[in-house]
């Protein structure tokens, strides 16, 4: 009995290490930094992603065949920042019947930035309203870089987290549409090592836990400069039992001291995996959506490909 004790702890020991290929994706597959949403009158999902001004997509399925519909801002944002007409890294929810996608006007590595919104009651193709600033953007005097916005809806109350390396990821809580930040921002997340490479959380509320998921690592550029080993791209996560804070890894350690449980890593072909979000697909349940690089098809940041899993949270912590 001990004996197969032992062998079924191996076994699991196994399965945790190992990682399930990407779900199956056709069609327009080459995205960076995903946001992912259904309709509500046709169930037809809806793809957005980073550069083309928020390029975005649409599937009857998960796995595609994905359809390019063009940008969602073609003139760009009125936000009065370099970038402007690029935009990164889209975050869509429906909030009161409407979709919301908040996006970032930024330059690479720099942070003069600011998050802004554009929203739309059908996401068909030329009906997205800019309404420019969300109030949150930052400078050079700030602890933050205020880019890779997801919000909340937790019981009607909206909370934006959002960050990338400074200090990492900042959360502020937003007014009762979802437009405006309300108050000030506070620092949910932190990796005192290095060069506090960690970016693009998402929050997602599964049972009694807050799920903050977020891509820690270098993201880009490996088809110039590739980083050693295991410091590229990852999946990490933290949990707690309130939507504002005290979030700590699957060993205890809190979040805002470098805390982080790795949820995807690269294995296989699959190279740096992050971008992420979770969406909770009618039919699979709550499904795990990421950008990586399949390294038989090359490095360049244009080849990463959409990828999903579905997530098994039985042991309290995300599994995919």
């Amino acid at each position: 009995m001990a004996l197969l004790s032992l062998v079924s702890l191996s076994l699991l020991s196994s399965l945790v290490q190992g990682y399930a290929n990407p779900g199956s994706c056709s069609g327009a597959c080459n995205v960076h930094d995903p946001g992912l949403i259904q309709r509500q009158s046709d169930k037809v999902y809806y793809r957005f992603s980073t550069g083309n001004k928020i390029s975005y997509a649409y599937s009857s399925s998960i796995e595609g065949p994905w359809t390019n519909v063009g940008s969602m801002l073609p003139d760009g944002s009125s936000i009065d920042l370099e970038g402007n007409d690029d935009l990164w890294a889209p975050d869509v929810q429906l909030i009161n019947d409407v979709y919301h996608v908040y996006y970032s006007v930024s330059s690479f590595g720099s942070q003069n930035s600011a998050i802004g919104l554009a929203t739309s009651e059908t996401m068909d193709e030329g009906s997205w309203t800019d309404h420019g600033s969300t109030g949150v953007t930052s400078s050079s005097s700030k602890n933050y870089n205020a880019i890779d916005a997801n919000v909340l809806n937790d019981g009607g109350s909206y909370y934006m987290n959002f960050g990338s390396f400074w200090g990492d990821i900042y959360q502020v809580p937003l007014n009762s549409a979802a437009t405006k930040a309300a108050s000030a921002s506070y620092n949910i997340a932190f990796d005192p090592s290095g060069t506090h490479a960690v970016e693009g959380s998402y929050l997602y509320k599964y049972g009694d836990y807050y799920y903050l998921f977020y891509s820690a690592g270098i993201c880009c550029s490996y088809d110039t400069s590739r980083p050693a080993s295991g410091e590229e791209y990852k999946i990490k996560v933290c949990r707690s039992s309130s939507a504002t804070g005290n979030f700590v890894d699957a060993d205890g350690t809190a979040c805002t001291n470098g805390g982080g449980t790795v949820v995807l890593e690269s294995h296989g072909t699959v190279y740096g995996p992050g971008g992420q979000g979770v969406f909770t697909d009618p039919d699979l349940g709550p499904v795990l959506y990421y950008h990586y690089v399949d390294t038989t098809i090359g490095y360049g940041d244009g080849q990463k490909l959409f990828g999903w899993n579905k997530i098994d949270f039985s042991s309290g912590w995300p599994v995919v």
